[in-house]
């Protein structure tokens, strides 16, 4: 295996600051270190499985959600698990990048903090036509319009953005068609809002699920069902805090291995901040399932799950 470090970058994540981010980093920081931009959507993915197959023994995403999951995911598909996953998060919203502490780590760098390498828990994501490994978080419904809503805000990042577009999807995107989801062994069938699958303790910024953890092999979800707006607004400062009520009849948490979806309408959906699906697309049918142990990354123990007790 190739003892180099691959940085693989989108120059414009974090609204156009990741070059000139790159640029400044201490020397140290570089050494050994091979820098290869993406072009395109997508390309990020291309560039993680080229540097895997060419045998460099660590690969680090630069950048937001987006660029992590691109290059996870050509990690993942590249067939060589014994390459590590790295992040340095100077995107929007670095939910992953928290997960793994890695955002802590990163306000620190010039201190030269030791890191950990763990293997930890993946999901893959199909639909009709479509597949795809998620890392973080997975939203369907009113979640994934709230991506739809943060792509088009220029001007915002971090929790200003996500919060500044679930107010506005909540006003042009509120429905709550009938599904039939499964989770596991157990089957509802009921009108649903969102849908939140999340292997981190976050999805844009907001920590749903905050004892969310990386290795145990469960996917903690939180259903939202027939909530109002009026629900939205009193609850999205509990979301903000990570406090959400664990026995509301509307608002459903709970764990699960394999979840399946069935929708009367359209879906959106977003994996990692990046779609599946969005409505146009037609899909109606997607399963999330739990893949234990399946990716090698590099971790800041300190601060690991957001470095909770």
């Amino acid at each position: 295996m190739n003892p180099r470090t691959c940085v693989i970058y989108n120059p414009v994540a974090g609204r156009g600051r990741a070059e000139r981010l790159l640029k400044e980093l201490p020397s140290q920081l570089m050494k050994d270190i091979e820098l290869r931009p993406s072009q395109k959507p997508g390309h990020s993915g291309e560039l993680a499985r080229e540097a895997a197959d060419t045998g460099f023994g660590r690969i680090i995403a630069a950048g937001g959600d987006g660029t992590v999951h691109e290059v996870a995911n050509g990690i993942l598909q590249s067939g060589h698990p014994e390459t590590v996953f790295s992040i340095w998060p100077i995107g929007s919203a670095n939910d992953y990048s928290f997960t793994l502490g890695m955002t802590e780590w990163w306000k620190r760098k010039e201190e030269k903090l030791p890191l950990e390498i763990l293997d930890v828990d993946v999901g893959r994501v199909t639909a009709p036509g479509k597949e795809a490994y998620v890392i973080g978080c997975l939203g369907i419904g009113f979640n994934g319009m709230v991506t739809v809503e943060a792509r088009k805000c220029q001007w915002l990042k971090g929790m200003p953005l996500y919060g500044w577009a679930f107010l506005k999807a909540m006003v042009k995107h509120f429905s709550k068609p009938r599904m039939r989801i499964r989770f596991d062994d157990k089957e509802v069938v009921i009108e649903t809002l969102a849908l939140s699958v999340l292997n981190g303790q976050r999805e844009g910024n907001f920590p749903i699920r905050p004892a969310a953890d990386l290795t145990d092999g469960w996917f903690d979800y939180m259903h939202a069902t027939r909530l109002r707006r009026i629900h939205l607004l009193r609850y999205l400062p509990a979301m903000a805090t990570g406090n959400l009520p664990e026995n509301h009849p509307l608002l459903h948490l709970g764990r699960a291995k394999r979840i399946e979806v069935h929708s009367e309408a359209p879906l959106c959906v977003h994996a990692d901040g990046e779609f599946v699906c969005v409505p146009a697309d037609g899909v109606k049918e997607v399963t999330v399932e739990m893949i234990p142990r399946r990716l090698r990354v590099e971790i800041y123990p300190p601060a690991l799950h957001g470095g909770r007790k």
